[in-house]
């Protein structure tokens, strides 16, 4: 652990042995009705780049021990945060998250243009308009409820363990413009802690060929589960394959136990907003990043 100047709250590297409290504590963090904020499964998709990686993309807050915020640098320029329910409003940890953000010998954020994407509600967005930052891009979040039984899907469903890998790499890389997914990366993905409750899917048409992925997260028994990332091949689109393999998605993290299923998507991205509510998931108000201009 790293102490500034005797401060009661202290910022974190979990280092690699570190990263499975982590994820436990951000699992423990996600509840119905509550803020949409990072997730076990956010770690888990980063872990796609390995292990170490990951544990260096890191960092926690914690008070006496216990952790109270945990982000996660997805890339250079944005932190995803999240907070302990009863720390969204600590304003001890606020300024202290605020401090570390906003200076780079901090080793958080580097100088420079950056973003940091903060659960709404949580004190640090306020304190970080007063400090300048402002409101970037819309997102938007949505929710389907798992209480009530979710309908088949109406396709053919597998889920992929290591010896399909390839198909579902190949699909993702289908799906999303740039995309450099290989297999490599689906098996380090696979090997990191929050995988546990995880489950890849895929879906095919009537010759058997995969055309839509999925990578669905369980944070535990009763909590929010997370769909990250979801893509249809681009050969195969307009067919229903995205609303197919959304609800295939959803009734796997209800056998998974989870409460509900969320997911998040730029609002610009009508497409996908669509889709997302075409197989039975709500939109949820919007929410911004905010960022910090270059000068």
């Amino acid at each position: 652990m790293v102490c500034d100047r005797g401060m009661a709250i202290e910022m974190g590297r979990p280092g690699v042995d570190g990263l499975g409290d982590v994820v436990r504590v951000l699992g423990e963090w996600q509840y119905d009705g509550g803020p949409v904020q990072l997730h076990p499964g956010d770690v888990g998709w980063f872990w796609r780049f390995g292990a170490e990686r990951t544990a260096e993309a890191t960092r926690t807050w914690s008070r006496a021990g216990e952790v109270l915020a945990a982000g996660l640098l997805d890339g250079a320029e944005l932190l995803r945060l999240a907070f302990a329910p009863e720390a969204l409003r600590d304003e001890e940890l606020a300024k202290q998250v605020v401090e570390d953000v906003s200076a780079p010998e901090r080793g958080v954020l580097l100088e420079g243009k950056a973003y940091v994407e903060a659960p709404m509600g949580a004190l640090v967005q306020d304190l970080l308009f007063k400090d300048g930052w402002e409101s970037g891009e819309p997102w938007t979040p949505l929710r389907r409820d798992l209480g009530a039984p979710v309908p088949d899907p109406g396709v053919r469903v597998e889920v992929i363990g290591p010896e399909q890998a390839h198909e579902w790499a190949a699909v993702l890389r289908a799906s999303f413009d740039g995309s450099t997914f290989t297999d490599e990366r689906w098996h380090a993905m696979a090997a990191g802690a929050p995988y546990v409750d995880a489950r890849c899917l895929v879906v095919r048409n009537e010759p058997g060929e995969a055309v839509a992925a999925v990578t669905v997260w369980s944070a535990g028994e009763g909590k929010p589960g997370l769909i990250e990332p979801m893509g249809v091949h681009r050969a195969h689109r307009r067919h229903g394959y995205g609303k197919a393999i959304t609800v295939a998605a959803a009734r796997a993290l209800q056998e998974l136990g989870s409460s509900s299923v969320d997911v998040c998507t730029p609002s610009s991205n009508v497409g996908a907003v669509a889709t997302y509510q075409s197989a039975g998931l709500e939109q949820l108000p919007e929410r911004r990043d905010l960022y910090r201009n270059a000068s």
